[in-house]
Formats: structure tokens, sequence, C-alpha cells
């Protein structure tokens, strides 16, 4: 089954969801000294994360064009509205706090290589066991999330089944299309332009910021456009430099 590992890491996000929510009425002190240390470990993903980036000057440009196209498409408004009538369908007792976790809670799932990685193997071979693993770090951390940014983690797990889903659905075409060397690329320079944002994402769990990290999100899309233009760049000089 070519979805399986999408499937369980989507489960496991949802039960260790549901697991936090039993956890969650500690004190408030507590609850805050435990939102600090979740800001500090992000932050630090975030910037194990970005360092590996190859072209930080393509990071640079997703950040900057990505942001520009979130202020426009509005972004962090729909989200908003968004976890507003998610907040009206479930009940929550705090304002704003499905879609604070539901947007935390995808960016810490989707970014990063296991899940591209993971959802090829998925399709490519019928190999979930990448996708296994990173959904029991999903779950753990979904768990710790739920504790102080409630139950909005727990619609991350949809996003997280459709990327990766989509992604092992096509994976053959994926493979037969587009050079190995160029996925690796896109791997490395997403996961760097995500880190960036998880670092966002940390700095305002820690209180120190308040950055529209919602309205960053583009820049992967962004990402996925201007590496093919570096790649075959460079591809060209290397091909006019053996002939000069």
């Amino acid at each position: 089954m070519v979805l399986l590992g999408a499937f369980v890491n989507a489960a496991c996000i949802i039960g260790g969801t549901l697991l936090g929510k039993l956890f969650s009425r500690i004190p408030e002190k507590m609850k805050a000294t435990v939102m600090h240390g979740i800001g500090l470990a992000v932050t630090v993903l975030g910037i194990q994360m970005g360092l590996k980036a190859n072209q930080f000057l393509i990071v640079i440009f997703s950040l900057v064009f990505g942001a520009v196209l979130g202020e426009l498409w509005k972004v962090e408004d729909k989200l908003n509205q968004a976890g507003d009538w998610l907040e009206r369908k479930v009940g929550a007792s705090e304002e704003g706090g499905v879609a604070k976790g539901f947007v935390t809670g995808t960016l810490i799932f989707v970014i990063g290589a296991m899940a591209i990685i993971g959802a090829l193997d998925s399709g490519l071979r019928g190999d979930h066991k990448v996708l296994y693993t990173k959904s029991i770090i999903d779950g753990f951390t979904s768990l710790i999330l739920t504790t102080t940014l409630g139950i909005g983690v727990l619609f991350s797990a949809v996003p997280v089944f459709l990327y990766e889903g989509i992604i092992a659905l096509f994976a053959t075409q994926i493979n037969q299309w587009i050079p190995e060397a160029l996925i690796d690329a896109f791997i490395t320079e997403m996961t760097a332009t995500g880190g960036i944002m998880i670092i966002s994402i940390g700095l305002n769990l820690l209180g120190i910021t308040a950055i529209r990290v919602a309205n960053l999100l583009p820049g992967i899309l962004v990402t996925a456009l201007i590496v093919p233009l570096f790649y075959y760049w460079n591809s060209i000089i290397q091909f006019i430099s053996i002939f000069s």
C-alpha cells in the first residue's frame, strides 16, 4: 500500500495529540516553562536545518519573494479565519489556539528531508521505514506541543498526509522526469528555507518575536522554482567551460 507510511504518520500525530490533551491541565507556570523549553528546542532544530544550505542565496530569495507572496495572498489572515472556524467547531477555550497549533505542527512535521525521502521510498519501493521512524518522532512531538498549544496540533495531520501521500503517489513520475541531483538539491535548500521558518516559530514561542510565519510559507514554492534555475544554469556553465 503506497499510502501506508503517510497514513501511519498522520495517525501518530493524531494519537500524540489526543494523549497530549490528557496532560494539558497542568499549572500555568509549568505550562509556561514547558513552552519555553519547546521554543528553545524548536529554535535549535531550525538552526540545524538552516545551516544545511549549499546555496544560501536561494534561501534568501525564497524567504524574500515568499514573504511578498504571502502578504499579497494574505495567507496568515486566511489561516486565522480557518482557525476561527475550527475553534467554533471544536469549542476551543483559547482564541487563536487552533490556528497556532495547526501552523506550528504543520511546519515542524512537513518541512524537512525525512518527509520527502520517506514518501519517495514509499512510492518507489514500497519501503515505509523512514516514514515509520518519522511517525514515532512526530507522535512524541505532537504530544509535547499539545500540552501547551492545544488541539490545533491535531489538524496538522491533514496536510502531512496530503503532502506525503501526493509525493508517494507521484514518486515514479518524479523519479523518471527529475534528475536525482536536482531532487537532492531541492531537499537541501527546502530544508534550509524551512529551517529559518522553524527558527521564527521558536522565537514566537519564546515570546521574543511576533513573526507572521504563515506568510513565509510560499517560500517553499519559490524554492521549488529557483532551485531548478540554479541547477540548469550551473549545468550550462559547466557545459560551456568544457568547450572553452
